[in-house]
């Protein structure tokens, strides 16, 4: 009784603070965050006066029970007043999370019917969320400040709040960018930008990256650096790099179609693809259309998603070399590859991360690391690609170390299809006829 709550059996407030400051403890020592919710049972007192005491404490035992269930473990549940619960989430790693799982949850709740005296009734609520450590660093001030924005989010109307108001505005908008993402997927808003690859040695177009970009029918062309992580963050950017292996692929085929000098198509792939145990289905599926899409086909994938699981990625990718799609290892140099690894890694290039070519020329240390990433790559028989290039002081460099291709805005930023066609795909064409 001095711990336990006697009508839902869910702990009280008393021991859910010891529980929070447990959590609190655990949550500071790995540097993680933690959210506290407080929710209230909207008309509460309408049901016990209406329909008597044992029906509200029915009502009480049902969302209990139904909280118990959606959490999935009593201990981070607490009923701490009349008509109020609490639920501690003990690690949070994104907070755009913690505003996902409220959406769903009260949007689940509010379409949950309770059955109380032979009849069936709906209850709204409303929730005030407080986040550890910037909302509070005792567990005690936490569940203050979380009351105060249940206080708030009553007072307005809001189905929740943050204690935070820019948290709040913060969230709301991150959610408002959500669910436009899922519009932009489902109306084909996205489109994708092309940016030539070129060699050194000849001076000629090799090949693109075909990049994500996103047409707002709103606002216009949105900044990759908004859109993106959203896409990860949610899981959106498995569909999103579905559609852009189709519509690389699409490109292709037309350019070979239309008697244009295609090259071959570079297609970033996702942690979430990568790891999908459907992925190299897919991938067939994707190259089934023709028999010519393997050959104008290249996945990147960053060296930290390959390294994160190295077996895996040593058997996803063999099979995807045998269908004939070539593979580069993105951003090479900062995900930490051990050798005895590389030398196993079925790849065909070794694409330099920008932060080492904008170093190159910085320092005679930048220099070194550089052309020790390239004698290595030769050494294992791999092309080498330098990314991010933007000056001929670079360009100058690079070819004189023996980098096979460069790709930056040196040679020209991510370009429509259109534009790259007529700029470098046309211009190849014209220039053979010439010849």
């Amino acid at each position: 009784l001095a711990y336990y709550d006697a009508l839902t059996g869910l702990a009280n407030r008393s021991l859910f603070i010891e529980r929070v400051s447990q959590y609190m403890k655990t949550a500071a020592a790995a540097g993680h965050s933690l959210a506290l919710f407080l929710v209230d049972l909207e008309r509460f007192k309408y049901f016990n006066d209406s329909l008597g005491r044992p029906a509200g404490d029915a009502l009480l035992r049902h969302v209990a029970q139904w909280l118990t269930q959606s959490i999935g473990d009593a201990s981070l549940l607490a009923r701490i007043g009349a008509d109020q619960f609490a639920v501690v989430l003990p690690e949070v790693r994104n907070e755009g999370d913690v505003a996902r799982l409220l959406e769903k949850l009260m949007a689940v709740f509010q379409d949950r019917s309770f059955n109380l005296e032979d009849d069936t009734y709906r209850v709204a609520a409303r929730t005030g969320v407080a986040l550890f450590p910037q909302d509070g660093k005792e567990a005690e001030a936490l569940f203050l400040n979380a009351e105060a924005a249940l206080k708030n989010a009553k007072t307005r109307g809001d189905r929740y709040l943050f204690y935070s108001h820019k948290m709040t505005k913060a969230m709301a908008g991150k959610l408002i960018l959500e669910n436009q993402l899922r519009q932009a997927i489902d109306r084909e808003e996205f489109v994708l930008h092309y940016q030539p690859k070129v060699s050194f040695a000849s001076g000629k177009l090799t090949s693109a990256e075909a990049l994500i970009r996103w047409n707002d029918p709103r606002t216009g062309q949105v900044p990759p650096g908004q859109f993106i992580p959203v896409l990860e963050e949610t899981g959106m950017i498995y569909e999103a790099g579905r559609w852009a292996l189709r519509k690389a692929i699409a490109n292709y085929l037309r350019w070979l179609d239309t008697g244009l000098p295609a090259v071959r198509v570079a297609v970033n792939v996702s942690a979430l693809q990568l790891r999908s145990p459907g992925f190299i289905a897919e991938l067939e599926q994707a190259l089934a259309v023709d028999t010519r899409a393997a050959a104008g086909l290249e996945l990147e994938i960053t060296e930290s998603l390959i390294m994160a699981d190295v077996e895996h990625s040593i058997a996803t990718l063999q099979a995807v070399r045998a269908m004939g799609v070539t593979v580069a290892i993105d951003d090479f140099g900062t995900g930490f590859s051990s050798l005895s690894y590389l030398m196993k890694l079925p790849v065909d290039t070794l694409k330099i991360d920008r932060s080492f070519v904008l170093a190159m020329t910085q320092s005679p240390q930048g220099l070194a690391l550089v052309t020790t990433i390239i004698n290595l790559t030769h050494s294992l028989k791999l092309n080498a690609v330098a990314e991010g290039v933007e000056t001929q002081e670079q360009s100058r460099l690079l070819r004189l170390m023996g980098c096979d291709e460069m790709q930056g805005y040196l040679v020209s930023k991510p370009l429509p299809v259109e534009i790259f066609e007529t700029r470098f795909l046309a211009r190849v064409s014209s220039e053979q006829r010439q010849r």
